[in-house]
């Protein structure tokens, strides 16, 4: 099912849904702009997300776009770690839930 190729029929996307799609492509901009974080920041953090989400199109498109902002293969590293111990602390925190109090 993944084939970067496919991204070509966001112009269907866009063209069928102007109005949400032209308010999302907006946020995102808006969303990845510098601010207080910069853009290498933001892309490190859409990279652990994307990793936890498990979205081939957004691990490719955020590896791509934080190495264009300088990230190293260290700081690529340390967040796919970060975003494993956050996924991983998840799964043990719910299972408390699996016991009586």
């Amino acid at each position: 099912m993944y084939d970067m190729k496919k991204l070509g029929n966001l112009a269907t996307i866009n063209k069928s849904a102007p109005a949400a799609t032209k308010a999302f492509w907006a946020f995102n901009e808006a969303a990845f702009a510098d601010g207080a974080l910069d853009r290498l920041t933001k892309e490190l953090i859409a990279l652990g997300v994307a990793l936890t989400t498990q979205c081939p199109y957004c691990i490719e498109l955020h590896t791509k776009a934080a190495r264009e902002a300088g990230a190293t293969d260290a700081q690529l590293s340390e967040a796919a770690m970060v975003a494993a111990a956050i996924r991983a602390g998840g799964t043990v925190t719910h299972a408390t839930h699996m016991f009586e109090s």
